[in-house]
């Protein structure tokens, strides 16, 4: 099955501040039909690249079944890391950047190698902000979840978000 998921993320007051992620999930089914999905929550304090991840991790986490998966998001963070083979590196340096200083997010990271390894992904980078219908859909379902109200929010502590 052929799956098109779109990922973005939010902070605001980046670090610390409240967050969110947004994704849409679209496939065709044997008729031509389209489906899609979308997904969102929003975090207390938490940061951009938390959100990032999340996006990406909610998407592939949300498929019941191994697919052949286009996956765009305008996080170079996310999309270098797997495109520029950073993830391998910090495997072979248990968690280590090229700097020696440790990698930041670990426990998502794995979460998100967890959720990549049951699928064929290939990873693109769009241009934030920059009239992508779909990207600009995801920046409104994430800064929608960041700015909801206070009591609404989940709470990240820098663990494995769920």
């Amino acid at each position: 099955m052929k799956v098109t998921i779109y990922s973005d993320g939010s902070a605001r007051g980046n670090p610390d501040g409240p967050g969110g992620y947004g994704t849409v999930i679209q496939y065709i089914d044997g008729k031509g039909v389209l489906h899609e999905k979308e997904l969102s929550a929003g975090y207390d304090k938490t940061t951009n690249n938390r959100m990032e991840l999340m996006g990406a991790i909610m998407g592939l986490e949300a498929l019941n079944r191994p697919c052949e998966v286009d996956l765009y998001s305008d996080s170079k963070y996310v999309i270098s890391a797997f495109n520029e083979n950073w993830i391998s590196g910090w495997l072979k340096k248990n968690w280590k950047k090229s700097d020696g200083k440790q990698v930041k997010n670990v426990e998502l990271w794995k979460r998100l190698l967890d959720a990549v390894n049951k699928h064929n992904v290939t990873w693109h980078w769009v241009k934030g902000h920059d009239g992508h219908p779909e990207n600009e859909r995801c920046d409104t379902l994430a800064t929608t979840a960041a700015d909801q109200e206070p009591g609404a929010l989940l709470h990240d502590d820098g663990g494995a978000l769920r």
